[in-house]
């Protein structure tokens, strides 16, 4: 443990320590004074609190927990009093402890990229920090840093670590004009980027204000445990007046009222949901606000986009149907060295499909959009362009002149793990749909492979998937909506959840969603789930416990069976084990 981690701790734990010395200075001096003292630094940050709830016209259980003081004083129970007020402390200071680990995803987001970078000016190299570093400046990150801010390749080739934002384990080639984004690592020598984004509008930092967000916010089932804890008030003053009946005298009163403080409807709640959302951010879900997570528990319903959600939105060739069989391997050459030249998903594809055979050159090199590109071979023009009678297939053809010399065939793979999560989610018995803008027999196709019977919508427009959505809503369904475009940000936008899949920078999309998961691993969308509904669980596990522990330990002190001492040594226990409950969301 670092210096730094002590003193952190020693500072943590001050009020505590002193109360503690207090307690003992109390038991061998037994003077009143010292027991005031004590009460009193234990009891401060609770009463300040509780001021600004009575101001802000706020309800809590804290009353309890004064109210219970308070009678400590009146009653001279000099010890008791001081033991709540050392409950209270440590309490306050165990709710920090358990936040800090719940939030210990977000810690090692932020922690990941470097405070400095080396940046080039004047044939010069400069430390600045990153935050001052402006848009066309030139930043030089070594092996093994993690790049700080988005920008362009300026070095000839690289190679970094994207499972960061993406989940792709396997290293990935980057070449002199390609982007690169902020919190990838640089697995290379030494790399120059052109920076095009200042640290506010980076990619990287638009993930953990996200998570920071989300953290900020006071979800539905802590209002929840706010409603409980009224009811809650309400039984500990009935089971104190039902003791006093029984046992004429505060002291049974205070026997009640110890261990009905402080309540775990308090701590578990916060604790639960922040550490479920940061279990998820350790995956790479970054869920934008807390109230999601007791909302995709709850779901029964989820609407999928096709492309980029269950296939992987990168078109392959399949196969390459030649004219002259003979001429096969040159032909493919020759495409491969033409669309080298592009920047089309289509032409990187047959890049791809040629990269083994030998380099042919290529001069004159015209590109088209919307038509096709064209280059010069042996004094031939080539020409690739996109088939008008593909049917539900796409194709472009290679062609000199009006010669059509091949046709090469694409398809939009189907994600390797889609199959097996539909199953699962069939399995947690979710209604599934399918809303797509591709035309039918594209998606027919698609479910083919996948071997599931899904409903399909196809051939929708931005505005049809969010009418769908609606209508859905109308049904009184809870609706998950999964996607990866702009097109489906209305949708996105309409559902109980928006679920978007972000592998680049935070699109509309993104923006529109409650859920942005990094990376194309489908799965996540079942983990995102599931995970929810064992947050919600144990968030509802802490806080019925919490009550019923509480509640049953009131009667048995109503009775007089545990006396204020005890009682208040008891009511820490209770708090203990649930705040340790809550902590398992994190996990």
């Amino acid at each position: 443990m670092t210096i730094a981690k002590l003193l952190f701790l020693a500072r943590s734990f001050t009020i505590p320590l002193i109360v503690v010395v207090g307690l003992f200075l109390y038991l061998i001096t037994q003077i009143p004074v010292v027991a005031y003292i004590s009460i009193l630094l234990g009891s401060y940050k609770l009463i300040v609190e509780t001021f600004q709830d009575i101001k802000n016209k706020q309800f809590g259980l804290d009353y309890i927990a004064i109210l219970a003081v308070l009678v400590s004083l009146i009653t001279h129970e000099y010890l008791v009093g001081i033991i709540l007020g050392l409950m209270l402390a440590t309490g306050r200071n165990l709710e920090e402890f358990a936040a800090r680990s719940a939030r210990k995803s977000l810690s090692s987001l932020a922690d990941r990229i470097p405070h400095e970078v080396s940046v080039e000016i004047d044939m010069k190299i400069i430390k600045k920090d990153v935050s001052s570093v402006k848009v066309g400046e030139v930043i030089l990150v070594r092996k093994g840093e993690v790049i700080p801010l988005d920008g362009l390749l300026l070095s000839s080739s690289g190679v970094v670590d994207e499972s960061t934002l993406t989940g792709e384990a396997f290293p990935v080639d980057k070449y002199e004009g390609d982007i690169v984004r902020s919190g990838i690592l640089n697995l290379d020598s030494v790399i120059r980027i052109k920076v095009t984004k200042e640290e506010k509008d980076s990619t990287y930092k638009k993930i953990v204000l996200l998570v920071e967000r989300a953290q900020s916010e006071k979800a539905p089932l802590v209002r929840l445990a706010d409603k409980y804890s009224l009811y809650f008030t309400l039984i500990t003053l009935v089971i104190s007046a039902i003791a006093y009946i029984l046992h004429p005298g505060l002291e049974s009163i205070l026997a009640v009222l110890v261990v009905a403080t402080p309540c775990p409807l308090i701590l578990a709640t916060p604790i639960a949901l922040i550490g479920g959302m940061n279990a998820q951010a350790k995956r790479r879900i970054i869920i934008k606000k807390l109230s999601s997570i007791e909302v995709l528990s709850r779901v029964d319903t989820i609407v999928f986009d096709k492309t980029g959600t269950l296939t992987l939105g990168k078109p392959v060739v399949t196969q390459f149907l030649c004219t002259n069989q003979e001429n096969r391997k040159k032909y493919l050459a020759i495409a491969g060295a033409i669309e080298r030249n592009s920047l089309h998903p289509l032409a990187k594809a047959v890049v791809e499909y040629s990269k083994n055979l030998p380099l042919i050159s290529v001069s004159q090199v015209r590109e088209i959009v919307g038509r096709g590109i064209s280059g010069i071979v042996d004094n031939k023009t080539y020409i690739l362009k996109k088939m008008e009678n593909s049917n539900s297939e796409m194709r472009i053809g290679l062609f000199v002149g009006a010669k059509n010399l091949g046709e090469f065939v694409f398809e939009d793979q189907l994600k390797i793990e889609s199959k097996n999560t539909i199953n699962k989610l069939r399995d947690l018995q979710m209604t599934l749909k399918i809303f797509t803008g591709d035309r039918l027999t594209t998606a027919v196709a698609l479910i083919k492979k996948i071997g599931i019977p899904i409903e399909i919508q196809a051939d929708l427009s931005p505005e049809q998937k969010q009418k769908g959505i609606e209508q859905l809503k109308g049904e009184g369904k809870t609706i998950a909506m999964v996607g990866d475009g702009i097109n489906d940000a209305p949708a996105l936008a309409l559902a109980d959840v928006g679920m978007v899949f972000a592998n680049e920078e935070q699109t509309a999309a993104s923006e529109a969603a409650d859920v942005v998961l990094l990376g194309g691993n489908f799965s996540s969308v079942l983990y995102s789930i599931l995970s929810a509904k064992k947050t919600i669980l144990i968030a509802k596990q802490s806080i019925l416990w919490g009550i019923g522990l509480s509640i049953l330990c009131m009667i048995l002190a109503a009775l007089g069976y545990i006396p204020p001492l005890a009682g208040s040594l008891i009511q820490e226990a209770i708090d203990v084990a649930v705040i340790l409950n809550a902590l398992r969301a994190a996990r």
